[in-house]
């Protein structure tokens, strides 16, 4: 059953890539646009995981530490995702963050939490290997300066599942699965905001420049528009909801 979870989960989280290329190509690729992102995204799974929580979601201290991690983690992904959609093709930023997603995992379980390492389990990370070693050439002939995108995606996406890892196995005082998701949200619009807030105090005091050729303040778009809200709002839930099912499961698996 719980395998059967984390290959729905594994489904939607191929959903929010499409979304994110979307989002990416109407808005672009700016830390304010993946500000804006993470905010209403956050803002938009918040009633959904509150409602889950049944409207009383508990909080310990261990479960807000991780959450505010898995919260930074989460928004300097999406940084790093539309950076890389914006010099890469869907299905190699699909392939990155999804061999990042399991690599990462794998190790930290075989590492630090004794989990045995089968043949299965080799030949598996062999191929993980050999797919990344594929996509060595085709990144190459892509816009320069992307590398540190491309290695952020596949970094970033495992990160997420090795703190929902420690969640579930540290020894410490924590929340259940829903209540860890919900705070996760609350902590990802807290620190969205923090971030837009100074942007916004920046760009207030950027000198207004003689031309455009001599702006020295970002160039950034409007805030999105109600298609584009309802994209990063789908997005949101559906993440959230596929990261909680990722959680319930490591429970078991």
């Amino acid at each position: 059953m719980y395998y059967l979870l984390i290959i729905l989960s594994v489904v939607m989280f191929g959903g929010c890539f499409k979304l994110n290329d979307l989002y990416c190509a109407r808005m672009g690729t700016s830390l304010k646009v993946s500000l804006h992102f993470a905010l209403i995204s956050s803002l938009a799974a918040l009633p959904v995981l509150w409602a889950i929580c049944k409207f009383a979601p508990t909080v310990t201290l261990f479960t807000l530490l991780i959450a505010a991690l898995s919260a930074v983690n989460g928004i300097v992904f999406s940084f790093c995702s539309f950076k890389a959609l914006g010099r890469i093709n869907l299905s190699l930023y699909s392939l990155f963050s999804m061999l990042g997603g399991m690599a990462l995992p794998f190790v930290q379980g075989i590492l630090f939490f004794e989990e045995e390492l089968t043949v299965a389990k080799s030949v598996c990370f062999v191929l993980i290997a050999l797919a990344l070693a594929v996509t060595v050439k085709p990144v190459g002939t892509d816009k320069k300066g992307g590398l540190i995108y491309y290695i952020g995606v596949f970094v970033l996406n495992g990160m997420s599942g090795v703190l929902s890892k420690i969640f579930v196995s540290a020894p410490f005082e924590k929340t259940d699965s829903y209540s860890f998701s919900f705070w996760s949200a609350v902590c990802s619009v807290f620190l969205s905001l923090l971030v837009l807030a100074v942007i916004l105090l920046r760009e207030k005091r950027c000198i207004k420049p003689k031309s455009d050729s001599d702006n020295v303040c970002a160039q950034q778009k409007d805030f999105p528009d109600v298609k584009t809200i309802g994209i990063a709002a789908a997005n949101g839930v559906v993440n959230k909801l596929a990261n909680l099912i990722l959680v319930i499961s490591l429970a078991f698996v």
